[in-house]
C-alpha cells in the first residue's frame, strides 16, 4: 500500500547540479559522442557501472509528473528538470501526469500487460511480484553504484532489499512508511487523556477510545477500515504490532487462524459492540478515517505520518492538532512505500540516464525532494517524520535540514520518533490477501452476532488457495 495508500533544487546552475552528479559527469567527460538515435547515442564506457556521458542524447519517458493541480509540486519538478539539463542538456525529460491517484492498480494491471510503461514508471513494494510477472522491469543491478548513486551506503537495507528478488535489484526508492497510531490531540485534552503519551497496547487504545467516545456528539473513540482491501492491510499491521504474521516463513501458508488472530478480531469486536467506542458507520476505506480525524470526530487509527500532510494539504485541517505514537504492542510494525523501476527492453544509455534522474530527484540529501528549504519556501509541509530512508551522515544532514524547515510542531511526534518499530514487509500476494481480510474485519464490526472463528478459517482456507498459486 502507498504511505498509507495515496503519496522537491531551487538553484537550477549548473553548479548546483555538478555537486550532486560530480562522480557521473566528471567520470565521462573524457568520452565522445555520435549520432542522434534517440535509444542513446553518446559513444560513452559500455561498463553499465560506470557514470552516464554527459553527451548522451535521448528522450526518457518519465511516469507521475504532478498534475497542474497540484502547481507547488509541478513547479519544483519543472525546477529539477532544468536543473539535470544543466548537466545533461541532451536528454529530453518528457514527464506524463495521471489523473487522480497516480498508481491505480487496474490502470498499472493493464499498462504492465499492454507492454505500455515509461521507460520509468512508479510502483508501491508490494508491486515487485506483478512486474516480474508481466516481465515489466530492467534488473538494474550492475548500474546502480557508489559511482552512479553517491549516498547508496546510506540507504537502509530493508528499503533497498524490498526492491530485489533473487538477489536482483529492480527499483530505486522514492518513499518509506512504517504505521503508527494516529491520535487527535484536540480530543485527547478534552477526554483528560496525554496526546504526548498516546498509547502503546490494545488495552490503552480501548480504555482511550472508551474516553473519547464518551465526550458524545457522534464522536468515535477509534476507527478502522474494512473495505477495499484497506481492512486486510489495518488486520496485517495489527497482527504485526503484537508479533504475530499474516504468512509463514515458507510463505506458503497462512499464519492468522491462531490465538492471537482471534485477539485481534475479538478485540476490534468488543469495542465495536461492547463499548460502542468506534461509531455506528462502518465498511470504511482510505480517505473515510482522514475525514473523520480531520473534523474533530474520530480519536485514533492506525496510519503513517504523511496522512497528516494528506488532511492538512486536502481537508484543511492543522498539524497542531495531530500527533503519533507507535504501533500498539510495539513488536513489528507493517513496512511499505513507493519507488520507480526502469522498463524492460530499453536501452543502457536510458538505464543510465534513469539512474541518474532519480538519482538527482529522489535520493540525494539537500536535493530533489529532500530540498526542505524549496519545500518550505513553496508552502508545502515540512517536518513529517517519513519518507526518511536514509543512515549515517545522510540521515543527520536531513534531520537537522527538515527539522530547521519545520513548518509544523515536531515534538507532536516525539512518541512515534523515540521508539521506533521494526518495520516488517507486506506478505506476499499482499493485495489479494487484503481482499479476503476485509470479510474477517467488516464481518465483526457490521454483524453484532458474527462467528470469529467462522470468519478466520474460512480467511486461511481462501489465502492458501491464493498462496497455492504463486
Amino acid at each position: 500500500m502507498r504511505s498509507a495508500w495515496f503519496r522537491r533544487t531551487r538553484r537550477t546552475t549548473a553548479t548546483a547540479l555538478v555537486s550532486v552528479l560530480a562522480l557521473t559527469a566528471l567520470a565521462a567527460c573524457g568520452t565522445s559522442s555520435s549520432g542522434n538515435n534517440d535509444e542513446g547515442s553518446g559513444g560513452g564506457s559500455s561498463d553499465p557501472s560506470a557514470p552516464l556521458d554527459p553527451k548522451t542524447k535521448l528522450t526518457l519517458t518519465i511516469d507521475c509528473m504532478p498534475p497542474a493541480a497540484k502547481k507547488p509540486e509541478l513547479k519544483e519538478w519543472n525546477e529539477d528538470v532544468k536543473a539535470f539539463s544543466k548537466v545533461y542538456p541532451n536528454i529530453k525529460i518528457e514527464g506524463r501526469s495521471t489523473p487522480g491517484q497516480c498508481l491505480e492498480p487496474p490502470r498499472f494491471t493493464a499498462m504492465l500487460k499492454a507492454k505500455s510503461q515509461p521507460d520509468v514508471f512508479y510502483t508501491y513494494f508490494t508491486d515487485l511480484q506483478q512486474v516480474l510477472d508481466n516481465a515489466g522491469a530492467e534488473d538494474i543491478s550492475a548500474y546502480v553504484t557508489a559511482k552512479t548513486v553517491p549516498a547508496l551506503a546510506d540507504i537502509q537495507p530493508d528499503v533497498m532489499n524490498s526492491l530485489k528478488h533473487d538477489g536482483k535489484l529492480y527499483g530505486l526508492p522514492t518513499s518509506n512508511y512504517t504505521m503508527g497510531l494516529l491520535i487527535n490531540r484536540k480530543l485527547f485534552q478534552q477526554a483528560g487523556l496525554d496526546p504526548d503519551n498516546p498509547p502503546t497496547t490494545w488495552e490503552g487504545v480501548r480504555s482511550a477510545a472508551k474516553a473519547i467516545a464518551g465526550l458524545g456528539n457522534g464522536i468515535a473513540g477509534y476507527g478502522e477500515y474494512s473495505a477495499g482491501n484497506t481492512g486486510g492491510w489495518h488486520y496485517t499491521a495489527t497482527m504485526y504490532g503484537l508479533g504475530g504474521d499474516i504468512v509463514d516463513a515458507s510463505g506458503k501458508k497462512a499464519a492468522f487462524n491462531n490465538d492471537l488472530g482471534k485477539q485481534v478480531v475479538s478485540n476490534l469486536h468488543a469495542m465495536r459492540w461492547d463499548d460502542e467506542s468506534m461509531g455506528k458507520t462502518q465498511l470504511l476505506k482510505w480517505g473515510d478515517l482522514q475525514k473523520q480525524i480531520a473534523s474533530d470526530k474520530l480519536g485514533m487509527f492506525l496510519a503513517a505520518p504523511d496522512d497528516i500532510a494528506y488532511m492538512v494539504q486536502q481537508l484543511g485541517a492543522t498539524f497542531e492538532n495531530f500527533g503519533m505514537g507507535p504501533i500498539p504492542g510495539g513488536k513489528a510494525t507493517l513496512f511499505g512505500g513507493n519507488n520507480y523501476m526502469i522498463k524492460k527492453g530499453i536501452s543502457p544509455d536510458k538505464i543510465k540516464a534513469a539512474v541518474a534522474w532519480l538519482t538527482y530527484k529522489n535520493l540525494t540529501v539537500g536535493k530533489g525532494q529532500f530540498d526542505w528549504a524549496r519545500t518550505k519556501a513553496d508552502g508545502l509541509p515540512v517536518g513529517v517524520p517519513q519518507p526518511n530512508f536514509w543512515l549515517n551522515a545522510s540521515k543527520t544532514q536531513d534531520d537537522a535540514a527538515r527539522a530547521a524547515g519545520a513548518t509544523m510542531p515536531v515534538e507532536n511526534f516525539k512518541a512515534f520518533m523515540d521508539k521506533p518499530v521494526k518495520g516488517k514487509a507486506e506478505p506476499p500476494k499482499a493485495q489479494e490477501i487484503y481482499k479476503v481480510l476485509d470479510n474477517v474485519m467488516s464481518g465483526v464490526l457490521t454483524n453484532k452476532n458474527a462467528d470469529v472463528n467462522k470468519l478466520l478459517s474460512t480467511a486461511e482456507s481462501q489465502v492458501n488457495q491464493i498462496l497455492a498459486n504463486q
